[in-house]
């Protein structure tokens, strides 16, 4: 056999060789990731919680205030015109979205003020400035609520330019999909 013959074939065996480890480890990864989404785990891309791996925790009791939730928006004309400006990731849920990760900051039955700020039950929500135009200038609706209705829950994120329930309102608690934990984050 030749020199180049055999140094030909020692190439193709290596160019298999490293298309099968790559295949096997493709396969591996997208094993890995099918676990994890399989086990709750999520990946946040957006700034108004940590950036980075959280899990999807079953709640054990009804959601309660302050609790972290990821939670399904409601298909509505609003979360269209969200998911349309950029407000909204692709994802799961009904609709196409992806669900949030918000704090419970109001359940059935309280008081929810929109002035500049919120206020439950006559107490100020820290970091709760109403913005009235997106980054983009288009002027951003707010809720100017009142009791929260049965079976939905008021959600809020210290984010500054977080869109949350100060613009969208109360949303159902059949969207509440677990509690958030945070697994590795990084929040800048």
């Amino acid at each position: 056999m030749s020199s180049s013959k055999h140094e030909s074939d020692v190439v193709v065996r290596q160019r298999r060789f490293a298309l099968a480890a790559l295949s096997a480890a493709g396969y591996l990864g997208i094993l890995i990731l099918a676990a994890g989404w399989m086990g709750g785990l999520r990946i946040n891309t957006t700034p108004s919680e940590p950036l980075g791996l959280w899990r999807i925790v079953p709640l054990k009791s009804p959601v309660g205030v302050g609790q972290t939730v990821f939670i399904c928006p409601p298909d509505n004309e609003t979360m269209r015109d969200a998911r349309e400006r950029g407000y909204l990731r692709v994802g799961s849920c009904s609709g196409g979205y992806g669900p949030l990760i918000k704090t419970v900051i109001a359940v059935a039955g309280q008081s929810v003020e929109v002035t500049d700020h919120v206020v439950i039950d006559g107490v100020n929500v820290d970091r709760s400035r109403i913005v009235e135009k997106d980054r983009e200038g288009r002027a951003l609706r707010d809720d100017r609520s009142g009791t929260v209705p049965p079976q939905t829950v008021y959600l809020h994120s210290d984010f500054a330019g977080s869109w949350d329930s100060r613009y969208f309102g109360p949303i159902p608690t059949s969207g509440v999909l677990g509690l958030a934990q945070e697994v590795l984050t990084y929040a800048p």
